[in-house]
């Protein structure tokens, strides 16, 4: 795994560890007997453990340190950045088939008349 990605596995299986947790403090038997108070002490330091774990990873991603005002900021800038490089491509991509279509029509003329210039010196030799 690279030091930018962020390993989702942990974070989908903590809801999995508060289950087991929740679980184990509801059974029938509840948590009198040893060997229960035991799976329960287990599974909630695993989930304490993902949990900090999560957090850690959480608080090293780029950008964590800005407030949610900031990072709104930088998402409407980014979107604003994609839209005009939308419209800028839209804008190229109609000035390319005009001048696609302008080269066609330019060469059909060329090709007319260069037929004419050909006919016209048929002509003049008779």
């Amino acid at each position: 795994m690279s030091a930018d990605s962020l390993p989702t596995s942990l974070y989908e299986s903590l809801l999995l560890k508060l289950a087991t947790v929740l679980e184990l403090t509801q059974q029938s038997e509840g948590i009198v007997t040893p060997q229960a108070k035991q799976m329960l002490l287990q599974a909630t330091n695993d989930f304490k453990n993902a949990i900090n774990q999560a957090k850690e990873l959480a608080a090293g991603l780029p950008g964590g340190e800005m407030q949610v005002e900031d990072q709104d900021e930088v998402i409407t800038m980014l979107e604003e950045l994609r839209d005009r490089k939308r419209e800028q491509l839209a804008q190229f991509a109609s000035q390319v088939l005009v001048s696609g279509a302008e080269l066609v029509a330019r060469e059909a003329k060329m090709e007319r008349t260069k037929r004419e210039d050909e006919y016209e010196h048929y002509l003049l030799r008779f």
